[in-house]
């Protein structure tokens, strides 16, 4: 079952529509013009996630959320927000995004909101991994991984927020009693942050702790 997304989107023409590009790239998507055809599509329908451009209603898009935060709380919603137009604090968005971007800068701020639809899928905070693919996407991030990154990734998805030891890494990845030399563990750290990180010499995520291994941070 895919997942399906609501998208809220008015005819103004000098505002990009995303919505003929993602659904080449298999999403579910549900149009309508206003707030009140957004709340009556939800209660019909339902939807795993709502995206509102707020750009194409010459608006912040506050009254919209605040609509569907108040009837589904727990419903992720996606704003798209023209510069021009701050979008305020207490709107109730979980993401907003300002013009201009790109397609896969929305996408890859959509993925990590839709529920998990596969056994192959790992989700942790930004960083969204397919196993059966290989296929790693975090923020504005994708890329291939070898099977033994795809490997170590999981395992740190896996323990989230905990110091994992150099020597237990290597252990686990790489199927060995032998710890004596865990260089070849650190390169792939290195890889595996070219893959994941914006910058990878000052990694927000995959954190070094100094004389004992490392750790991810989402």
């Amino acid at each position: 079952m895919k997942a399906k997304i609501l998208w809220v989107e008015g005819k103004r023409a000098d505002s990009p529509s995303f919505v003929p590009d993602l659904r080449r790239k298999g999403f579910i998507i549900e149009v309508v013009p206003t707030g009140n055809a957004a709340q009556a599509g939800l209660s019909e329908a339902g939807a795993d996630l709502v995206v509102i451009n707020a750009a194409s209603l010459r608006s912040s898009g506050k009254r919209i959320c605040q609509g569907i935060r108040s009837e589904w709380p727990k419903l992720p919603i996606l704003v798209i927000a023209n510069p021009d137009r701050p979008m305020p604090k207490d709107a109730c968005a979980d993401v907003v995004l300002k013009l201009p971007f790109t397609s896969r800068k929305l996408v890859n701020r959509i993925l990590p909101m839709l529920p998990v639809v596969s056994n192959n899928l790992l989700q942790t905070g930004p960083i969204s991994l397919d196993m059966e693919r290989r296929l790693v996407r975090c923020e504005e991030k994708e890329g291939h991984l070898t099977p033994r990154l795809t490997l170590l990734l999981k395992l740190l998805m896996h323990h989230r927020g905990e110091v994992l030891e150099r020597e237990q890494l290597f252990r686990q990845v790489w199927n060995t009693e032998y710890t004596g030399d865990t260089r070849t563990l650190d390169v792939h750290i290195s890889w595996l942050r070219q893959a994941i990180e914006l910058d990878p010499r000052k990694p927000r995520f995959l954190r070094t702790i100094r004389g004992v291994g490392y750790r991810l941070d989402v």
